[in-house]
């Protein structure tokens, strides 16, 4: 037994925790793609957009004045810079002159030794100014790099929160059917909630509950029949659950034929699945407390109906209704299927 179900679920759950003001559609509907199912509404989550917006635009400004503040030091320490070279060159300069002027007596020495030093000082300051500026532009791409960073980050909080925003338009995500849409105008729905679900009417499956003792049978591919009450349609086994919930283990059958009239998800459906074919073989109900292959012993009908014997029964492969005889039973043979283990003490019953 089981039941058909959609091939394709599309659930809808709510993106963010809001209050249901709206409903603009209903279960069993048929919905195309975008079309508006449900409002909701969240001023909370309305407040953390606008402040994610404005930390952007705040972002954005702060980058600007960056690049403001960057480029003004930089030109700073460039004309630092050429001052610096100036003041450089000629304090060389008036070193040397120094120097040449000493050798003619015209310069004391120690005024050249001071001028010597001035040199070297503007020298040295020269080189400080050059390595502080190429620093200044080094660092530069790096500070408007991290600044540029944070604007992505805070852009990307913003539109995540946006999308929220947005998702409080709850719309059909795919056309199809509505399904399980049961919220009520003014209930509070939280963050990951199933709202509803779309599913595609024409694309359904077999679901079938088959007993742990005959699901070892069942391999992917192997083909079936579904008896939908209202027709019997071809289908393939395409899934098999690998754990078993209440000594059932399901199985998804894939139909291969048209749907008859009226089948809708959740029909109740009985499914057959050919594990194997045998032909020309000898074959009977299967016993009440079977468990399948092996040596039994059955009741055989004699005396035109009015006794019944005890007899050995060897088993071979069975389905769920049907069973195999090796040996121990001949066509035209009738037996007892039912429970006689209350006369599991004797060899022969009576039969009123």
């Amino acid at each position: 037994t089981g039941a058909l179900a959609p091939e394709r679920i599309r659930w809808i759950t709510a993106q963010a925790s809001a209050r249901v003001e709206r409903l603009a559609s209903e279960s069993g509907r048929n919905v195309g793609a975008n079309e508006l199912l449900l409002e909701l509404s969240n001023p909370d989550l309305q407040i953390q957009t606008m402040q994610a917006v404005q930390q952007v635009r705040q972002a954005q400004i702060d980058l600007l004045n960056l690049r403001t503040t960057l480029k003004g030091a930089l030109l700073s320490q460039e004309g630092l810079v050429a001052n610096m070279k100036t003041s450089f060159i000629s304090s060389t300069q008036e070193a040397r002159a120094a120097d040449s002027l000493v050798k003619m007596g015209l310069v004391p020495p120690f005024e050249a030794a001071n001028r010597k030093a001035t040199a070297e000082e503007f020298t040295t300051r020269y080189r400080i100014e050059r390595d502080r500026l190429a620093l200044m532009e080094q660092t530069i791409d790096s500070q408007i790099s991290v600044q540029t960073s944070r604007i992505d980050q805070l852009q990307a909080i913003a539109t995540s929160q946006q999308t929220r925003l947005q998702s409080l338009s709850v719309r059909a995500p795919e056309a199809g059917v509505l399904q399980d849409l049961t919220l009520q105008l003014g209930q509070w729905v939280p963050e990951g909630t199933a709202l509803a679900k779309v599913v595609q009417p024409g694309k359904l499956k077999a679901v079938l509950r088959i007993p742990e003792s005959q699901a070892k049978d069942i391999m992917l591919g192997q083909r079936a029949s579904i008896d939908t009450h209202n027709g019997i349609i071809p289908g393939r086994v395409v899934r098999k659950d690998p754990g078993s919930t209440l000594g059932n283990v399901m199985i998804d059958v894939a139909l291969e034929g048209p749907l008859p009239a009226g089948a809708v998800p959740d029909l109740n459906v009985e499914g057959t699945i050919e594990i194997e074919r045998l032909t020309n073989i000898l074959y009977t109900g299967r016993p009440a407390l079977s468990a399948g292959t092996g040596s039994v012993t059955l009741f055989k009908l004699v005396d035109d109906g009015d006794a019944a014997i005890r007899v050995p029964v060897a088993l071979g492969r069975g389905s769920v209704n049907t069973i195999e005889i090796l040996r121990g039973l001949v066509v035209g043979d009738q037996i007892i299927l039912s429970d006689m283990t209350p006369y599991a003490s004797v060899d022969r019953v009576r039969i009123k």
